[in-house]
């Protein structure tokens, strides 16, 4: 693996992770761990295949492992992110309330979002990475983007309004 391909990566992993942890620190340490991990599994990318969806593949596999270890966060520096996000002074309260509601998300669900609409993936390039059906991709997309809205619009029910199932016999 030439090390130019994975330099290439970089940005767009600094960019996801730092939408998964909310956080500049934790993002800088997941995409360090990310390339460690590319490097010493180097063998096991094919030749050939996507190696930008590969190396999401492994941060969202670090990134769910140290998830499942770690204790619940207290803080989230949002006003960090949200400094280096905006730079009109009148979109910055948006961008942080933006950032607020993507961490609101569940993180299957910000996880898809923030792989489709910010990294620009197709759907199953999305459920590769995840190891999900392309299926699983486009319903968690659906809440996904109908909770963020009603976030944004200050609704706290998760679908605010909407009608609801209902049984039918």
């Amino acid at each position: 693996m030439e090390s130019r391909a994975l330099v290439d990566h970089i940005p767009s992993l600094r960019r996801y992770a730092r939408a998964l942890t909310g956080d500049a620190w934790a993002a800088d340490d997941l995409v360090q761990d990310t390339l460690e991990r590319a490097c010493s599994k180097w063998r096991l990318w094919i030749v050939g295949s996507d190696l930008r969806a590969w190396l999401f593949t492994l941060m969202h596999n670090l990134f769910a492992s140290q998830v499942r270890r770690a204790p619940p966060r207290a803080t989230v520096d949002i006003d960090d992110v949200a400094h280096e996000l905006s730079t009109a002074d009148g979109h910055r309260d948006r961008t942080i309330d933006l950032q607020r509601c993507l961490l609101r998300l569940p993180e299957e669900q910000r996880a898809v979002l923030l792989l489709v609409a910010l990294e620009d993936l197709s759907y199953a390039q999305v459920a590769g990475i995840l190891d999900i059906p392309v299926g699983t991709v486009m319903s968690r997309l659906s809440r996904a983007r109908v909770r963020l809205h009603d976030l944004m619009e200050g609704s706290e029910s998760p679908v605010s309004g909407r009608p609801g199932l209902r049984r039918l016999k």
